[in-house]
């Protein structure tokens, strides 16, 4: 492949793991700082979804659930056809430290995007995860 398939953001957050743990996972947590609503079955195999004002919807699947070290899913790519089985695949990483939480997100499947696809969507990721990630420090401080 002639281009990146990874993202990587790595933050320390000053707030214990479970906090933050709960911020993932919950569909209070996702529903405030990722989208604007959220359902989530927490379990491998769950479904999960959020939703945010302007009418964009974001399918996932949980894949990953190792509380409160491990929470991976998978989304539809947007800008494909509705009936394209390619995902890519999400997984934060909590890490306990003394002032609080290393927390990684890690996005993978960008490779298998046809070049014409794969710019836009790359780009928007990478984006889109510095400003969701500060939302989620926001978030966490708030609450």
């Amino acid at each position: 492949m002639g281009f990146p398939d990874r993202i990587e953001r790595t933050l320390e957050v000053a707030h214990p793991p479970e906090k933050v743990w709960a911020a993932l996972t919950t569909a209070e947590g996702l529903g405030t700082w990722f989208g604007n609503d959220a359902t989530i079955d927490l379990r491998p195999g769950g479904a999960a979804q959020m939703t945010w004002t302007g009418g964009h919807t974001a399918d996932m699947r949980v894949e990953r659930v190792e509380k409160p070290t491990v929470f991976g899913f998978t989304w539809k790519i947007e800008g494909l056809p509705e009936d394209d089985p390619r995902r890519t695949y999400v997984e934060f990483t909590l890490e306990p430290i003394s002032t609080g939480t290393r927390l990684t997100v890690v996005e993978t499947g960008f490779a298998q995007l046809p070049d014409d696809h794969y710019g836009k969507v790359y780009d928007g990721h990478t984006e889109g995860w510095a400003s969701e990630l500060g939302e989620l420090v926001d978030y966490l401080d708030a609450a």
